[in-house]
């Protein structure tokens, strides 16, 4: 017995009757720049949950970070040791902070007490 006998992946095309008839709401997604079609199964997850299908959500395509992946050096050399890795594997990269290694805290910190001034509770 020959393997593509019994494994119907190894055909290609149309979905099998004895498939397709005991599916009930079969759909195909693909994503349509071809880049990677679980980040599209993600969103439309995200998207999912966002609508009861009587209108369209309201949902970003893509997130900042979108298909590509994220790399996060802490110091200067682990950051030299990623681009000359980049280079090695001809790999495309964005250095989103501009080589910006120092973690700050956002403008808003500490402006605010989210404490009431001790004063005012005492009288």
């Amino acid at each position: 017995m020959r393997a593509s006998e019994f494994i119907n992946e190894a055909k290609k095309g149309k979905i099998p009757h004895r498939t397709q008839q005991p599916s009930k709401g079969l759909h195909k997604f693909t994503d349509g720049g071809k880049w990677n079609s679980d980040y599209t199964q993600h969103r439309l997850g995200m998207a999912l949950a966002s609508t009861d299908g009587t209108f369209v959500p309201e949902i970003e395509e893509e997130s900042w970070v979108g298909r590509w992946k994220t790399a996060h050096p802490y110091t200067e050399q682990e950051a030299d040791m990623l681009r000359m890795a980049y280079k090695a594997v001809n790999a495309n990269y964005i250095d989103v902070n501009h080589n910006d290694l120092d973690s700050e805290e956002l403008k808003s910190t500490n402006k605010i007490s989210p404490v009431p001034d001790r004063t005012k509770l005492r009288k």
